[in-house]
């Protein structure tokens, strides 16, 4: 059987197509209504920054959400692809640590 994966989604593209589009909301709007440079959300947006602590808390309160739904996210999206790029290197290359108790023997 095979299994169909998912695309990465950034959480940017979740601000875009979840909350600016249907709120009608430009990028540059935002930002000024957040107190943060323009360039921060269309970055977010664009995929090529990462939502900070700070970032969240002001989307949280913006957009009536929570912080953790904005962290979770970007923890989500950093893992989704950090699986994909490093995964199988990481897989290969580094095992499991094995706790060897000492025996009564060995004092």
């Amino acid at each position: 059987m095979k299994i169909h994966k998912l695309p990465i989604i950034n959480p940017g593209e979740i601000l875009a197509e979840e909350f600016l589009r249907p709120l009608k909301l430009t990028q540059y709007r935002l930002a000024k209504d957040l107190g943060v440079p323009a360039r921060r959300i269309n970055e977010i947006v664009h995929g090529t920054r990462a939502i900070s602590i700070d970032t969240a808390l002001r989307l949280a309160k913006f957009f009536g959400t929570t912080p953790q739904f904005w962290m979770n996210l970007q923890m989500q999206y950093d893992l989704s692809h950090g699986i994909k790029t490093v995964g199988t290197i990481i897989e290969k290359n580094v095992s499991p640590f094995t706790y060897l108790p000492k025996t009564l023997s060995n004092k």
